[in-house]
């Protein structure tokens, strides 16, 4: 069996409008130390994070605290948006949600999220099996893998994590002889409020 800490972000500063280079806020930074003292002594051996500054700024406490480094992978990345430039964002989220395909010029569908995230999971399961570990991610990413474990996780239950930066799920996850990974317990276990603006 293996334990997985899906970390979810904290607050970025949405001043910033280049997805891949915002950096979080001070509270976003804040909250991370929380982060790093709530997860100290859960056993993590390795720390994988989607490239993006506020993910790896997320997790940068808690490498320092557990003498870890942290390990990128970019399949881990938040969804690309395409042409969409931050107006509407929850029509366009609940557009998305309706129609797993579909996807404005440029970007990704949710599916094509949920599977590039599903794959770069099971690479790490098979590398990191039965070990502990944290993936800091983010909220659309995230939220597509839980699609993947229960499919009733749709929009409002999107809704319900949106702000929470940042936040973190605790699962336990196994691979099946066919290959295929289940999920056999998920629990929240940290999170911050901080409104999505």
């Amino acid at each position: 069996m293996t334990e997985i800490y899906f970390i979810r972000h904290a607050q970025s500063d949405r001043a910033c409008h280049d997805d891949r280079t915002r950096p979080l806020t001070q509270e976003g930074f804040n909250d991370s130390e929380k982060l790093a003292e709530i997860l100290k002594d859960k056993d993590i051996t390795h720390i994988i994070s989607s490239p993006y500054t506020r993910t790896l700024q997320t997790v940068e406490g808690l490498a320092k605290t557990l003498g870890l480094k942290t390990e990128t992978l970019e399949d881990l990345r938040e969804r690309h948006a395409g042409k969409w430039h931050g107006d509407r964002f929850f029509d366009f989220i609940e557009k998305q949600w309706a129609d797993f395909d579909y996807r404005i010029e440029g970007g990704e569908s949710l599916r094509e999220v949920q599977t590039r995230n599903i794959n770069a999971l099971d690479g790490l399961l098979k590398k990191y099996k039965d070990e502990t570990f944290a993936i800091a991610t983010h909220g659309t990413a995230l939220s597509t893998v839980l699609n993947y474990f229960y499919p009733k996780y749709g929009f409002e239950e999107f809704l319900k994590i949106a702000d929470l930066m940042p936040l973190v799920i605790r699962t336990r996850l196994d691979v099946k002889p066919d290959g295929g990974i289940i999920c056999t317990d998920i629990k929240e276990i940290f999170s911050v409020h901080r409104p999505y603006k």
